[in-house]
């Protein structure tokens, strides 16, 4: 057994192994390389040594095999999940049909024994293709221990692969059809099993969805007692905002969800109640808010929760849109055009310095102005070389927005009844660079004593503010019925002064735009139908492409169908402010048409000689002894304005009581000529 060495010999003996009854020889070299690993039993090595010793072409059929395994195993799976899926689409076409009775129980107890078989043929195959590992060294040798996989191992596996291939290859015609799903790729058949199963969840979610509709569809409104233990306490946001959301739902679908002992006036007498206390409106205003918006009044509610964007208004007159936006944006703002709709508007998201005190505001560049207060200057469009009116100025903001829009040309007569009001008035415009602007404090009742023949006449009339709620939370609680009557009788007396100041004859005007910062129908539609039955005019297009057509129908009331010229605007829609603008054409200067006004003579270079064109009574005849001079100050011929006004009125009245029913139907008569 001991090492023999032959000096001479090329190989040399090393040792000898009594269990392969051979001799390693190795060759002989001037150092002898490292000793190899010995080689163990293969039930001594395990599954690493197996693993270790097979040869390339092993490895390769191994891993066949595995895949095939896998493959099977997804067929089986696809069977299976397409098996389930068609079981769902045929009893949901029974259930349709109305097939689901006429099925005998015979056909399926057929379906359930069918896949009870195919089951058991599937654990059948999981059986044949079973394969363990530990087989090899548990069945017993016919031989002595085998240091490795000899070639009959390696041929009964494969005969056991070929056996196995060929009960796969025996398929049905239905499983025939799968045999292009297995040509496609892993994931693409996971994702075509997950598509499967997809459409049954949707299948059972839908389902699911249906009962619990069907469980919750009914709403019942709380009884008198809840109602009366909740108003001594606290009111629970929470719960009136979930009460609300189920009131407008049941009111979505009346018919189905309602309860069978509740009148819709319940439920909406609920809802009105609710809204007031969780928004702090009164019962009047959200009444009103909500015959506007029955469907959604609750986004208008929010949108007037949240301030609307800060806006600015270029002043063209001394720069553009593009430059001054470079400047702001260099000093730290952060803004963006304010729509296609307009080429001067900019909206600052946010800014890091004061936007009324950069050096470009206290130039006159631009203008602090709500998008809203463009609406109605663009709708009047006034031209160059014009004469034109603005009736209701203050701030100034719509009166420089013409001025620039007319290039300083022609004349504006900006007035406003508050004298307090036209300082911001007059600071504005000398901060903008407007040279063509007389500014005049008058009752905007009055002012066609003076002042007549206009081109254009801009009224943007006082209102009852409840299209800016965002900017005075008052309006919710203040503004009663009184107050939108007062305010409607106003804007109609405002609308036809400013009618009769317009001019008919005019070679490129004869346009009068009425707007107001209100939605309520009061205010706005009875406004101009109103004026369309007093006066020779009728509404024209005003020229903007967006907003909503103004009410031609509203409850009761049936408006001339010419009000879907006029425009309306919404916080919760357009963010802006509410708003509402209309533009009328007036057709002819009709004679004795402003009843109510003390002249309608064009204004004189003084207007103490034309206040009253009717002969002059014992009253009106000491008028003229105290005239004033030229040198006199301005307040003195005001206040005889003013008297003389009284006394015309006092005149008319008298007049208009004697004369009776006569003078209306003439009136009448001459209108309809």
């Amino acid at each position: 057994m001991g090492r023999k060495l032959n000096v001479g010999k090329k190989a040399v003996e090393v040792g000898f192994n009594p269990d392969t009854k051979s001799k390693r020889v190795r060759a002989s070299s001037r150092k002898n390389k490292r000793q190899q690993e010995p080689v163990l039993p293969k039930f001594l090595a395990g599954d690493e040594a197996e693993t270790k010793k097979l040869s390339s072409h092993q490895k390769k059929r191994k891993k066949l095999a595995l895949l095939k395994e896998a493959e099977k195993k997804a067929q089986k799976l696809a069977k299976q999940s397409n098996k389930k899926a068609k079981l769902v689409e045929r009893q949901n076409q029974n259930k349709v049909n109305g097939r689901a009775k006429s099925k005998s129980k015979a056909e399926a107890e057929e379906e359930i024994n069918g896949s009870a078989s195919e089951s058991d043929e599937s654990f059948v195959e999981d059986d044949m293709n079973f394969k363990d590992d530990n087989a090899d060294w548990l069945t017993p040798k016919k031989t002595g221990v085998q240091l490795h996989g000899s070639e009959d191992d390696e041929e009964m596996s494969e005969d056991e692969e070929m056996s196995g291939d060929e009960e796969g290859d025996d398929v049905s015609d239905a499983e025939s059809e799968e045999e292009d799903e297995a040509n496609l790729l892993p994931i693409e058949r996971k994702a075509k099993k997950l598509r499967q199963k997809e459409v049954v969840d949707k299948q059972l979610a839908k389902e699911e969805l249906d009962m619990n509709i069907k469980q919750t569809e009914v709403y019942k409104l709380p009884s008198g007692q809840d109602i009366s233990r909740d108003s001594n306490l606290a009111p629970d946001l929470e719960l009136l905002k979930q009460r609300i959301r189920d009131i407008m739902q049941v009111l979505g679908d009346f018919s189905s969800r309602r309860d069978s002992g509740t009148s819709r006036q319940s439920y909406v007498s609920q809802l009105r109640t609710d809204l007031c206390t969780y928004y702090g409106y009164n019962e009047f205003l959200m009444e009103k808010l909500m015959e506007i918006f029955p469907q959604d009044i609750i986004e208008f509610l929010e949108a007037n929760e949240i301030d609307r964007p800060v806006t600015i208004r270029t002043n063209t007159l001394k720069t553009r849109r593009r430059d001054l936006a470079q400047a702001l944006i260099n000093r730290g703002m952060n803004l963006d055009p304010i729509g296609k709709w307009s080429k001067v508007g900019l909206v600052v998201y946010d800014t890091q310095v004061p936007i009324g005190a950069t050096p470009e505001y206290l130039g006159g560049h631009y203008m602090i102005q709500g998008g809203s207060s463009f609406l109605p200057v663009m709708a009047l469009a006034p031209q160059q070389h014009e004469k034109n009116l603005d009736m209701a100025a203050a701030p100034g903001g719509k009166t420089s927005y013409m001025a620039a829009l007319m290039q300083n040309t022609g004349t504006i007569v900006a007035n406003d009844k508050n004298k307090a009001r036209l300082k911001a008035v007059i600071g504005n415009l000398h901060r903008m660079g407007i040279t063509n602007s007389v500014i005049t404090n008058s009752d905007g009742k009055d002012i066609i004593k003076y002042a007549n023949n206009f081109d254009r006449v801009l009224l943007d009339a006082p209102c009852s503010g409840t299209g800016v709620i965002s900017k005075d939370q008052s309006v919710k609680a203040n503004k009663d019925e009184v107050d939108i009557a007062k305010c409607s009788q106003l804007q109609r007396q405002l609308l036809l002064t400013a009618i009769d100041c317009c001019d008919a004859k005019s070679s490129s005007g004869g346009y009068i735009v009425y707007s107001t910062c209100s939605i309520l129908v009061e205010e706005n539609e009875q406004v101009i139908d109103y004026v369309l039955k007093k006066r020779a005019v009728k509404l024209v297009s005003t020229g903007l492409d967006f907003g909503k057509e103004g009410f031609s129908q509203y409850k009761y009331h049936r408006f001339h169908p010419s009000l879907k010229h006029t425009r309306r605007f919404y916080p919760h829609t357009h963010n802006l402010d509410g708003f509402f603008v209309a533009k009328l054409k007036k057709l002819a200067n009709m004679e004795g048409a402003a009843d109510e006004r003390v002249t309608d003579e064009p204004m004189a270079a003084e207007p103490m000689e034309t206040v009253d064109s009717e002969p002059a009574t014992e009253t009106t005849k000491a008028a003229p002894k105290s005239k004033p001079s030229k040198s006199s100050p301005k307040k003195k011929q005001w206040n005889r304005l003013k008297k003389i006004e009284k006394m015309g009125r006092q005149k008319k009245l008298q007049s208009q009581e004697t004369s009776g029913s006569t003078g209306n139907t003439s009136r009448k008569r001459k209108h309809l000529k």
